[in-house]
């Protein structure tokens, strides 16, 4: 594939001709496979379908479990616990097409839910289904497949009640035409949100009432989490063609290992309390500064993950705002980076890095 990144309908289009040919569960209207070979597809099998989420069981086949009903879904996490990355899975494997996709901001419009309107066939025929221009959602309803809604939350509160119809007489009122377009079986809308970020539109009653929450856990171990930045470096490594380097999981493990701190407030062993920054420090970002580290060390060093790759990295991730933050990094740098004698080359790194 030529193209930056592929969709995970063409990136794992193998793997999913693999589970459909041997899929022989019931399939709800309009799925391209069972619940149980969508939830392989997300957890992998150990052979020939590789994991796409790591995390509990139990969420994904909650998650699965509310696509097949007549209820909504919304993933709820703070930044960076792959509420994107499952939301475009659930998508390809349910649907075979995860880009019917509306991307929630401050200045979203109502027509990104509903409709909008080709103006100048608008003004030279006037209103009809030819003039008309639908939204992802309103082509989701038409074909029976998912929609996904990227941080709801964002949208302004009008923007996000237009969903309201929707969701629950599954149907899209068209007044101009005095028309509307009932969803075929199979659709569904996927939603994403978090509660961390500034500038965040709390969802009405009425509106939440429409979806079933399932909120997406930070990774549960260092170990996971390890786990989780390794297989996505690898995968971002393939994808960009960064020359080949050898893993460098201990400094992945070393990433991981500040991050947690600074998010929980306290050292692995328990012992220091340290203060948290600014930013989340998710591990969405871990995987950015061990990515960044990769192609620094490839381009710019002997192919080597080493410590002054990911400092410069891990110092820009923390340190958010200019005035609090770096109070905070400089603390821990010296407190406790200083003090782990298996750290020297990392404390030095981050000096100069500082």
């Amino acid at each position: 594939m030529t193209v930056l990144r592929p969709h995970a309908e063409d990136l794992y289009a193998d793997e999913l001709a693999i589970l459909s040919k041997s899929d022989e569960r019931p399939r709800p209207p309009g799925w391209r496979l069972s619940p149980w070979a969508v939830t392989t597809y997300l957890l992998g099998d150990g052979r020939e379908i590789t994991p796409k989420y790591i995390g509990p069981r139990r969420i994904v086949e909650v998650a699965v479990a509310t696509l097949a009903t007549d209820r909504a879904l919304l993933l709820l996490g703070v930044p960076g616990t792959a509420k994107t990355w499952l939301s475009e899975h659930l998508a390809a494997a349910i649907s075979g097409d995860s880009t019917l996709l509306v991307q929630g901001t401050a200045g979203t419009a109502e027509e990104a839910i509903r409709y909008g309107w080709n103006y100048a066939r608008l003004l030279a025929e006037g209103p009809s289904r030819d003039a008309l221009t639908p939204s992802p959602v309103m082509r989701a309803m038409a074909e029976g497949r998912l929609a996904r809604v990227e941080e709801l939350t964002r949208m302004p509160s009008d923007v996000q009640d237009a969903l309201i119809t929707v969701l629950s007489e599954k149907t899209l009122p068209i007044p101009e035409l005095n028309q509307e377009v009932q969803a075929s079986r199979g659709f569904n809308v996927i939603a994403t949100a978090n509660d961390r970020d500034r500038g965040v539109n709390e969802l009405s009653s009425a509106l939440r009432r429409r979806f079933n929450t399932v909120v997406l856990p930070v990774p549960a171990t260092a170990e996971e989490e390890v786990d989780i930045v390794s297989r996505r470096v690898a995968q971002l490594g393939r994808s960009l063609e960064l020359p080949a380097a050898p893993t460098g999981l201990e400094e992945i493990r070393r990433v991981v290992t500040i991050f947690r701190e600074l998010r929980s407030g306290v050292t692995a062993d328990g012992r220091t309390t340290v203060k948290s920054p600014s930013g989340t420090l998710s591990t969405a970002e871990a995987i950015s500064v061990v990515t960044s580290g990769i192609a620094l060390a490839a381009h710019f060093g002997d192919g080597v993950l080493r410590a002054g790759d990911v400092a410069a990295g891990i110092v820009g991730a923390v340190i958010q705002d200019p005035v609090s933050d770096r109070v905070v990094w400089q603390e821990y740098l010296e407190t406790v980076v200083r003090e782990r004698p298996e750290w020297r080359d990392f404390y030095r790194a981050c000096r100069d890095a500082s």
